[in-house]
């Protein structure tokens, strides 16, 4: 794995940005002074961050369009959505695409908007198969239960089982937790108090149905939680008590749920999330803490702030290069696009490299170019191959709003 240095941009890492800093890549690690290999100057012309976490993805449900409600008529918990998903059209397109066309599509729609690790909110038996083969690190340290109900999908061995497994390994033990406004949905966190299992493992999806007193347990636990406003939104048409949250000190993530309700990737969540914040509050959540939605807190709640989350030596070599449409760092990733990124890289090795990076590509290593934005990028794996395979399984020109490229 070779060395090489970014130089001469502002770098945003934690709370503080490195005006015209430099970032030393050393194999699959940061180093903390640049070694012998390529250096490039991006002129001040560009930004770099840490690659970006996407805490809540399913990576099964990423295909388009959209199902939810008909008519207004909201949700008033997940499982009569599920019914609608399965009994609906989209359902049976998807049904054309194999598991491993949906794993890998799923990579893309998370690759294509800079981020590098993401969870699979599947059990390890259902998605081992694939995660390591992706070009993205998925994660596979990770507990699960599928959710704190008797609406629960039965994944893993149980909350008891599954927490105390997840304390044993210091891994985040995830659950969907108050999805919902029925009586047993907002009991979450007391059932997870009984079961004596509410703790600092614990990362909880969506949290819709969370009362003061909930928001109160959870800060006090040390919980994190993953927050996924656009699919609230289309599912119930509300979202959790945010600012609350915030307020109590919870560490708070964003995730993008899967694309059958949420956004197309996380770009398009984290303006949806600034977006849906001021029209609740009349207020700005200021770019500064979505960027650490987006990073530092997300690896927090997976208990790897050693490795990803930031950009200081000795971490995983996870970096994003995007282009400087803003004068603020954060601003600028707050606004951006997937034809903003120049380059991200995944423990070091380039998963998306504009053709000026083109030395850093492993000659041993698979990759197409595609146009995006109106240039060439060279881009791991074979997204288009992938594409032009899914148009032909469903029979026509399928659009993906995740994918910008065409083939």
């Amino acid at each position: 794995m070779k060395n090489y240095t970014m130089r001469n941009a502002d770098v945003a890492s934690g709370t503080s940005i490195r005006s015209r800093g430099s970032v030393a890549i050393d194999g699959a690690r940061l180093s903390a002074s640049a070694g012998s290999g390529p250096v490039f100057d991006l002129g001040g012309a560009s930004f770099v961050y840490p690659a970006l976490i996407n805490i809540h993805d399913h990576f099964r449900g990423n295909y388009l369009p959209r199902v939810g409600p008909k008519e207004d008529r909201f949700y008033l918990n997940w499982a009569p959505w599920d019914a609608d998903l399965k009994s609906s059209p989209v359902f049976d397109e998807r049904s054309n695409i194999t598991v491993e066309q949906m794993y890998f599509l799923s990579a893309y729609k998370n690759m294509f908007s800079g981020v590098a690790t993401s969870n699979d909110h599947f059990p390890h038996e259902i998605n081992g198969a694939y995660l390591s083969r992706l070009p993205i690190r998925v994660i596979e340290e990770y507990c699960l239960s599928h959710e704190c109900s008797s609406f629960d999908l039965h994944w893993g061995d149980g909350i008891e089982i599954e927490h105390a497994r997840a304390l044993e390994r210091d891994w985040p033990h995830i659950t969907h937790l108050e999805e919902g406004f029925d009586p047993e949905s907002q009991d979450g966190i007391g059932i997870l108090e009984r079961l004596k299992c509410l703790d600092d493992h614990d990362v909880f999806i969506h949290c819709i149905g969370f009362s003061d007193d909930d928001i109160a347990k959870a800060a006090k636990a040390g919980a994190s939680v993953s927050w996924c406003p656009a699919s609230n939104y289309f599912m119930f048409n509300v979202t959790c008590k945010i600012r609350k949250m915030l307020q109590a000190g919870i560490n708070v993530a964003i995730g993008t749920d899967s694309t059958a309700t949420g956004s197309v990737n996380l770009l398009a969540e984290m303006k949806f999330a600034r977006e849906s914040y001021q029209k609740m509050y009349g207020e700005d959540l200021p770019a500064s803490t979505l960027f650490g939605m987006v990073t530092a807190n997300a690896a927090q709640a997976f208990r790897m702030t050693d490795r990803i989350g930031a950009l200081e030596p000795g971490m995983n070599a996870d970096l994003l290069v995007m282009k400087a449409r803003h004068a603020d760092p954060y601003e600028n990733l707050a606004g951006a696009a997937m034809e903003d990124i120049e380059f991200l890289s995944v423990d070091g090795v380039p998963v998306i490299a504009e053709k000026r990076f083109e030395e850093l590509i492993p000659d041993s290593a698979d990759y197409e170019e595609v146009v995006v934005g109106g240039r060439p990028v060279l881009v791991r794996g074979a997204p288009a191959s992938l594409y032009r395979a899914i148009r032909d399984a469903v029979g026509f020109k399928k659009r993906l709003d995740y994918l910008p490229f065409e083939c």
